[in-house]
């Protein structure tokens, strides 16, 4: 679990990221739950964004993914959101 001073540190942190992962009209699927996955080890913090055509609101789809990478969530603001997931090993960005 991140603390708020946690999450605004990430917030500024994901400011300047672009949306890697889209969310379609299929929601949230085995494919993407493996892109997630895979963009979390490689980056730890990864900014999605929702469809318009997809029946899932940005918040669901963010805690859908969340709770199947085991992974937090960070803001969901519009159609777009922000996890993150930590290492232990090599962090990339620091919470101090």
């Amino acid at each position: 679990m991140i603390t708020s001073k946690q999450r605004a540190k990430l917030r500024g942190y994901a400011n300047g990221l672009e949306a890697i992962l889209q969310i379609g009209k299929g929601g949230v699927t085995p494919t993407v739950l493996k892109q997630l996955n895979d963009a979390l080890e490689a980056r730890e913090l990864v900014k999605g964004k929702v469809q318009d055509n997809c029946m899932l609101t940005a918040r669901e789809a963010a805690q859908e993914l969340a709770e199947a990478a085991e992974c937090e969530i960070v803001q969901v603001i519009g159609s777009r959101f922000v996890l993150y997931k930590g290492r232990k090993k090599d962090p990339i960005y620091s919470l101090d």
